[in-house]
């Protein structure tokens, strides 16, 4: 198998269980995931299959969509609702408060990654030193909320829509905007909606993903690599090129677009390789995918 897998991820298990259901369901050991979701969280989590794991570093920073659940009056350890509550305070602020709090969240901004996160230090997960009671010093990160959206507002709980740059801690945007308010708050309910071109709406449960496994059907719910490197300019190789390619080899591209990559397709359009130019004015692959058995 050789594609993507656009998983809505249910709450209460950590992305690396849903590669190892993945695994299991599909009989294929090669698979990985991008843009980690915390256990709490639901929703869409990109997962790559066979050869299609070395396209990961094209989506780990494509920008994402969530629909977030924020409770106002309580501060925890996590910044989430699996932490313990350290504070509690009371609720005063209403929607034109909020409204005017978030406005200062929009655009570039410095978060600080919560201790319970995946982010290592010294080579350690945080949420691993967490756990032995320790706490690090973490740099400020610069992240960018392209749109910030108060959907709902249900006292204490408030319900926003965000759009961010990847690496935005959601519960950090929760957290410090409970600071802000002078109430604390903490994120009680996550889901992702979009990563990238990937929408929630085309997602697929582990339930229907093992059904279809079932009766032999996985191909219809496995995406094409190339939808991976869709944004890179696309070259169709003739099969003379291909063969070169697929060798290792450099090749000469007539009207080779203007590029630092391109995606190079065979006459069928599926997907051969990505190539650079090379030093002689050729192009020489840099990933070379598996011919289509």
């Amino acid at each position: 198998m050789l594609g993507l897998l656009n998983i809505n991820k249910p709450s209460g298990i950590t992305s690396h269980d849903v590669v190892n259901v993945v695994r299991r369901i599909t009989g294929v050991r090669q698979v990985g995931h991008t843009g980690t979701l915390d256990p709490l969280a639901t929703g869409v989590l990109i997962v790559l299959i066979g050869p299609a794991t070395r396209l990961a570093r094209y989506l780990s920073g494509v920008d994402k969509t969530y629909s977030a659940v924020v409770r106002l009056g309580e501060t925890t350890s996590t910044y989430d609702a699996e932490g313990e509550v350290l504070l509690r305070r009371p609720v005063t602020v209403g929607r034109a408060e909020i409204e005017v709090a978030l406005e200062a969240y929009r655009g570039p901004l410095l978060q600080t990654p919560p201790m319970v996160s995946a982010l290592k230090v010294g080579g350690k997960p945080l949420y691993k030193l967490a756990r032995k009671g320790q706490e690090v010093e973490r740099q400020p990160r610069q992240v960018t909320i392209h749109a910030l959206t108060l959907e709902a507002w249900m006292p204490p709980e408030l319900t926003l829509t965000v759009t961010c740059s990847a690496g935005t801690y959601i519960r950090s945007l929760a957290h410090d905007l409970g600071e802000q308010l002078g109430c604390g708050a903490h994120l009680v309910a996550l889901t992702r909606t979009a990563t990238g071109r990937f929408d929630l709406a085309e997602s697929v449960t582990l339930e229907q993903l093992r059904a279809l496994a079932e009766v032999d059907r996985l191909t219809e719910v496995l995406l094409p690599p190339d939808v991976a490197v869709v944004t890179l300019p696309g070259v169709t190789l003739t099969p003379e090129m291909e063969r070169a390619v697929r060798y290792g080899q450099s090749i000469e591209l007539p009207d080779a677009p203007i590029a630092a990559e391109v995606r190079a397709h065979d006459a069928d359009g599926s997907l051969v390789a990505l190539l650079i130019p090379a030093e002689d004015g050729r192009w020489r692959p840099t990933l070379v995918l598996p011919a289509p058995s």
